[in-house]
């Protein structure tokens, strides 16, 4: 089965083998007239052949009929036209045939050796029927013949020929569109992916260095409160002490949250930035300090705010210290602030040793506390299981090592390596 692709890709809703309705419609048509036509040349040959005319009549009535099968059998149908050539008859059936065949998909050879055919069928049968006539040249007829046989063969091939080309071009016109339109799609579905995961990951991002700048200076602030509440009718003086470090680690903790404020309205600047922060805006926790944020050098004043608040905390720094790029410091200084945070949610009066060691092109750290006694009260600080996770992510999204686990001893150990350059996890 062959088809001409006039009809190929629209919507089918035609009978049999047409693709659409006035397909049909027009194909029956065609027959009609093509069956009318042969009908009546049907009869001259009857007398010729010396058939009843009825017979004749008949027989072009079929032969033009074949004409409805064009879009189905296009070869058979130039067959059939070039077979009754010599009758005379069938003249419609051969140019629609012809066109039909080269406008459908079939082999360029067939279609050339098909119209070739036609061609001399149609110049052989012009020739015999006008060399008979008087008063004609021979040169006269072939000339004639000649002309005919071009007249209906060439242009309808030629017809074909442009018009299925013309088809063909559309249709993959159709087909780059769509699969554009395809693709288009795919790349819209892809970057509403890639911004939903930015958002997410952002808000991840956000979580960590809220819980990690306020979860501390809160843990702390608890602390003082539990001792001035044990101390207030006691010692005066010692109470007064913890009520003015509250009230300094709360004014503390207020300023980093409204930095953090700031700068996230601040990317809601009139330029409209994006709905998000830039991931590596944020990587390692940067970008939310109001300016450098903390460095390494601020690891003794962190400490010294954890003895205040009655933690034996030891501060230990090998080598010498250098400048490592910003994200690195803040990232080293939030793993071991929320080391000590999870020291004082979990091991009060335990004694905690925190270790810096510069290592030229790395640093490392190290906060490690022992058991802490039976008859330590706990100060009942809630816990989100998100300081370790917090942690994590911070190191590894710089390319860092991180580690933590219960020691032999009874204590906990959390230690970190970070690169100074950037490096792939």
């Amino acid at each position: 089965m062959t088809y001409t692709g006039e009809e190929h890709g629209a919507g089918r809703d035609g009978p049999l083998w047409w693709e659409r309705r006035r397909g049909a419609v027009l194909d029956v048509g065609l027959a009609a007239v093509s069956a009318v036509e042969c009908a009546v040349e049907g009869v001259p040959f009857a007398r010729e052949a010396g058939i009843p005319v009825a017979v004749g009549v008949l027989f072009g009535l079929l032969v033009g009929s074949t004409l409805v099968l064009r879009r189905r059998w296009p070869i058979a149908v130039v067959l059939v036209g070039i077979a009754v050539a010599p009758a005379a008859m069938g003249f419609l059936l051969g140019v629609v045939g012809l066109y039909t065949l080269a406008a459908c998909e079939v082999p360029r050879r067939i279609t050339a050796t098909l119209a070739s055919m036609s061609l001399v069928a149609t110049f052989v049968v012009m020739y015999l029927r006008t060399s008979g006539d008087q008063g004609a040249s021979r040169s006269l007829v072939i000339i004639l013949s000649v002309f005919v046989a071009v007249a209906l063969t060439v242009p309808p091939v030629l017809l074909g020929l442009y018009i299925g080309a013309r088809r063909r071009l559309m249709e993959s016109l159709q087909e780059r569109a769509d699969s554009l339109e395809r693709e288009l799609s795919l790349l819209a579905d892809r970057a509403e992916e890639r911004a939903e995961w930015a958002r997410t990951e952002e808000r991840t991002r956000i979580a960590r260095e809220m819980h990690d700048v306020v979860a501390h200076r809160v843990s702390l602030m608890v602390v003082h409160a539990a001792a001035l509440e044990a101390v207030a009718a006691k010692d005066p003086a010692r109470a007064a002490k913890n009520a003015a470090l509250v009230g300094d680690m709360g004014r503390q903790a207020l300023t980093e949250l409204r930095e953090m404020l700031g700068v996230l309205r601040a990317a809601e600047s009139p330029k409209r930035a994006p709905a998000v922060v830039p991931v590596a805006a944020l990587a390692g926790g940067a970008g939310f300090e109001d300016g450098p944020g903390p460095t390494l050098d601020e690891l003794e004043v962190l400490v010294g705010q954890s003895r205040a608040a009655g933690m034996v905390v030891e501060l230990d720094v090998r080598g010498v210290g250098e400048e490592y790029p910003a994200e690195v410091e803040q990232a080293a200084y939030r793993v071991v602030q929320e080391a000590l945070t999870n020291c004082h949610k979990h091991a009060p009066g335990a004694r905690v040793v925190v270790r810096l060691a510069h290592r030229g092109d790395e640093v490392a750290m190290q906060v490690e506390n022992g058991p802490c006694g039976a008859d330590v009260v706990q100060p009942g600080l809630p816990s989100g299981g998100n300081g370790l996770v917090g942690m994590r992510e911070r190191v590894l999204g710089l390319g860092g090592v991180f580690v933590s686990g219960p020691t032999d001893e009874g204590g906990f150990k959390v230690s970190a390596v970070l690169p100074r350059g950037p490096r792939r996890p």
